[in-house]
């Protein structure tokens, strides 16, 4: 979802770092084939990941939700140059993509994909995580937060990816909508947890920036 004019999307992308030729055409082929291609996070936020991958230099790095792999490759360029990014997704039709450009990727042999349940994944996972993608499904965020906030270093910073939910999170709410319920429960919650200091961004579908305390 964007919120704002494609004029001033073009503008903000005029402005801002060059797309990657690598994931320009993981972009471009995931919008060919493959379903909801809007989940992708694309140019501006794609370049705002690996901006903020850089800044805090993570060891390791742990995503929930993969997709085709293009918000992994972002993270990835901030990588120490022995850490490690670990993965995770459902989706198995997806794993042929994400390996293709993983592959291609200089961050390749740095990327650890998981193919699983994420709750039963993450607890398995023995390290100590400097950055964390959440950006799965919407109704177990709360659950993904509970088990990676354990495992996340001091200072570390867990995003949060769709916290506005294409405007739904200010609209009245239906009471079928378990996502939006969701999203709207868990914003609230990071807002209100005295362990994260938080800020939310207009960026794409919005975007929460929580650093560890």
């Amino acid at each position: 979802m964007h919120f704002i004019s494609d004029d001033l999307e073009d503008y903000i992308a005029t402005h801002s770092e060059t797309e990657p030729v690598l994931l320009a055409e993981l972009n471009k082929e995931t919008h060919l084939k493959v379903l909801q291609p809007r989940m992708l996070s694309g140019h501006i936020q794609g370049r705002l990941l690996s901006l903020l991958s850089k800044l805090v230099q993570p060891k390791y790095i742990l995503e929930v939700g993969t997709y085709t792999g293009y918000s992994a490759l972002c993270l990835a360029e901030g990588l120490q140059a022995d850490g490690e990014l670990h993965t995770l997704d459902v989706n198995e039709e997806l794993v042929s993509i994400q390996q293709k450009y993983f592959q291609q990727s200089i961050f390749g042999k740095q990327i650890k994909a998981h193919l699983g349940n994420a709750l039963e994944i993450i607890p398995k996972l023995d390290f100590h995580f400097d950055l964390a993608f959440i950006d799965a499904d919407k109704p177990n965020y709360s659950n993904y937060f509970d088990l990676i906030l354990p495992k996340m270093n001091k200072g570390g910073i867990i995003l949060s990816d769709n916290v506005l939910w294409s405007g739904k999170v200010v609209e009245p709410l239906i009471k079928s909508d378990k996502s939006t319920a969701s999203i709207l429960a868990y914003n609230k919650r990071l807002k209100e947890d005295s362990r994260v200091e938080t800020i939310m961004l207009p960026i794409r579908d919005g975007l929460t920036v929580c650093r560890v305390l």
